[in-house]
C-alpha cells in the first residue's frame, strides 16, 4: 500500500478550528471576569490567572501544532505503547503526587502541576479506536465489548486510586462508543436500572408504605424488576406466553399479598416479592433448559443479581461512601438542605446565574463572582460567570458553541474511512458531551458535584493541554481519511 504525502493545512478542517479557538477565547474572558481584580485587572499579568491562562493557551496551539505533524500510521502503531506509559504514569502519580484537597492525582514540577488523568484520555482513546479496528471485533459480542471496555476501566480504577472520583467517572463515556459500533443495549439498560434502584433506595427507603411493615422504595425497585423480567422474558423469542407467566407470577402476586396486607392483616410484602421473583426465576431456568434458550439465563441473572444490588445500596451508601459524598447525594435528592456546607457551591452559582438576567449585568461586573461568593469559580463552576455577566444570551450562545463544536466532530467522525477513525472521533465526542453535561448540570444544580472542568474553557492547563491532544489527534486522522491507493 503506498500513501501519499498530506497537505495538512489544505486538508485541516478549519471550522472545527474555529469553533475550538472561539470557545477558548470566550473561556479566557470569562476567565477575567471570574478572577481579575475590577480596580486594577492587569489581565496580561503573568502573575495573574488570565495571563496564565493566556501561557497554557499558547502553549496549548504548540501542542496542536506539534500533533497534528504526527501521522495517523504512527498512532496506530504505538496505540497500545502510548496507553500503557500513560497507565504506568497514572500508577506512578498514587505514590509519589502530594496530597492536594484529599486526592493525589496532581504531579508537580516546579511552578507547574500536572494532572495525568486528563492526557490518559487521548491514550485511552487511541487504544480503544486500535482494539476496535481489528477485522474479528463484533461489539454486538458480549466478550469481545467486555474486552473492549477494560481499557477504560483499568484507568477509572487507577484513578480512583487517586482519590479522583469526578476525573474517573469520565471514562464511563467510552460506553457511547461501544453503542455506536454495535453493543448491545443490555449493558445501558444495566447501568440505567443500577442509577434509578440506588436513588429510589436512598430517598425512599425510609418512607413507610401507607403504614405498612415495609418502606415504598424496597417495594418500588422490586416491583420494577419483576416488571423488567417479564418485559425481557416476553421479548425473547418473541415468547409473550412466557412473559404473561412470569407476570402473572410476579405481579399479580405481589398486587395479591398488597391486598391482604392493607385490608387483612399487614406483613413485609417485599418478602413476598422476593420469593416471588425467585419463583419467576426458576420457571425461567425450567424454559432455559427444556427449550435449549440460553438468554433466559441472562434474564435470570438480570433479576437475582438486581435483587442483591438493592440489599447492597443501604451498605455501599452508609459504609463506603465518605461522610460528604453521602451529604452531597443527600442534598442532591432533596433529603437535606445545606446551603451553607456541601450544597453552598450549588447555591451560590444558581444565584450568580439567576442574578444575570437576560443580558447580563456586563464583563467584570458580577457582584457574585467579584465577591468570591462562589468556590471554584473560574474553573469548576466557571459557567456561573457566564451567566452572571452575558446573562441568558451569553450562556445559550456559549453552548450553541458546543454544540456546533460536537455536531462538527460527529460529522467528521462519520466521514471517516477507517474504523479506527471512526471510533477515536466517537471517542472524543463522548468524553466532550460528558463533560459539558456534568459540568453545566452541576452547576445548575440538577447533576452531582464531581468536580470537572468545563472543556476548553475552565482555568488550568491539564484539562486545556487534554482536550487539545484529543481533537489536535482527531483532526490530524482526518486529515489521512483516505489518503492510500
Amino acid at each position: 500500500m503506498v500513501r501519499r504525502s498530506v497537505d495538512v493545512i489544505g486538508k485541516l478542517d478549519w471550522l472545527t478550528v474555529l469553533l475550538v479557538l472561539a470557545i477558548m477565547v470566550c473561556g479566557w474572558f470569562s476567565i477575567c471576569g471570574a478572577s481579575a481584580d475590577a480596580n486594577n485587572p492587569d489581565l496580561f499579568s503573568f502573575a495573574s490567572r488570565p495571563g496564565k491562562q493566556l501561557v497554557w493557551i499558547s502553549c496549548a496551539l504548540v501542542v496542536g501544532a506539534i500533533v497534528l505533524s504526527v501521522t495517523q500510521s504512527f498512532m496506530n502503531t504505538y496505540a497500545y505503547f502510548i496507553y500503557m506509559a500513560l497507565m504506568a504514569l497514572l500508577v506512578v502519580t498514587i505514590f509519589i503526587a502530594p496530597d492536594t484537597k484529599g486526592s493525589r492525582s496532581w504531579l508537580v514540577m516546579g511552578p507547574v502541576s500536572l494532572q495525568p488523568a486528563e492526557f490518559a484520555k487521548f491514550a485511552t482513546a487511541l487504544a480503544l479506536a486500535k482494539y476496535i479496528d481489528r477485522f474479528e471485533f463484533h461489539a454486538d459480542r458480549m466478550k469481545d465489548s467486555l474486552k473492549a471496555a477494560l481499557f477504560f476501566l483499568f484507568p477509572m480504577v487507577l484513578i480512583v486510586g487517586q482519590k479522583e472520583t469526578g476525573s474517573a467517572l469520565v471514562y464511563m463515556a467510552f460506553f457511547l462508543v461501544l453503542f455506536r459500533e454495535g453493543m448491545t443495549g443490555n449493558v445501558l439498560l444495566v447501568g440505567f436500572c443500577a442509577v434509578v434502584f440506588f436513588i429510589l433506595g436512598i430517598k425512599y427507603g425510609a418512607v413507610p408504605f401507607h403504614g405498612q411493615p415495609f418502606d415504598v422504595g424496597t417495594w418500588l425497585v422490586l416491583t420494577i424488576i419483576n416488571l423488567i423480567t417479564a418485559v425481557l422474558a416476553g421479548i425473547i423469542q418473541n415468547n409473550r406466553k412466557v412473559g404473561l407467566a412470569v407476570l402473572a407470577i410476579s405481579t399479580g402476586g405481589m398486587l395479591l399479598g398488597l391486598s391482604l396486607s392493607l385490608t387483612v392483616i399487614p406483613f413485609k410484602v417485599t418478602y413476598l416479592q422476593i420469593a416471588l421473583g425467585v419463583a419467576s426465576c426458576i420457571y425461567l431456568a425450567f424454559h432455559a433448559m427444556k427449550n435449549l434458550v440460553r438468554r433466559y439465563w441472562l434474564v435470570i441473572a438480570f433479576s437475582l443479581c438486581s435483587i442483591c444490588y438493592l440489599f447492597s445500596v443501604d451498605y455501599v451508601f452508609n459504609d463506603i461512601l465518605a461522610d460528604h459524598q453521602r451529604t452531597r447525594i443527600n442534598v442532591i435528592l432533596g433529603l437535606e438542605e445545606d446551603i451553607h456546607g456541601a450544597g453552598y457551591n450549588v447555591h451560590q452559582s444558581m444565584i450568580a446565574i439567576g442574578s444575570g438576567g437576560f443580558a447580563g449585568k456586563g464583563f467584570m461586573k458580577g457582584t457574585q463572582t467579584k465577591l468570591k461568593y462562589v468556590p471554584e469559580q473560574d474553573t469548576d463552576f466557571i459557567f456561573c460567570t457566564v451567566g452572571e455577566e452575558k446573562g441568558f444570551l451569553g450562556s445559550v450562545s456559549v453552548l450553541l458553541l458546543y454544540m456546533a463544536l460536537l455536531l462538527r466532530l460527529i460529522s467528521l467522525s462519520e466521514r471517516q474511512t477507517s474504523v479506527f477513525g471512526r471510533v477515536y472521533g466517537y471517542s472524543v465526542v463522548s468524553i466532550l458531551l460528558f463533560h459539558l453535561f456534568i459540568n453545566i448540570g452541576m452547576v445548575l444544580g440538577i447533576t452531582p458535584v464531581i468536580g470537572i472542568p468545563l472543556p476548553f474553557f475552565s482555568y488550568g492547563g491539564s484539562s486545556l493541554w487534554g482536550f487539545t491532544l484529543l481533537i489536535s489527534v482527531f483532526l490530524r486522522i482526518d486529515c489521512e481519511r483516505g489518503n492510500s491507493y
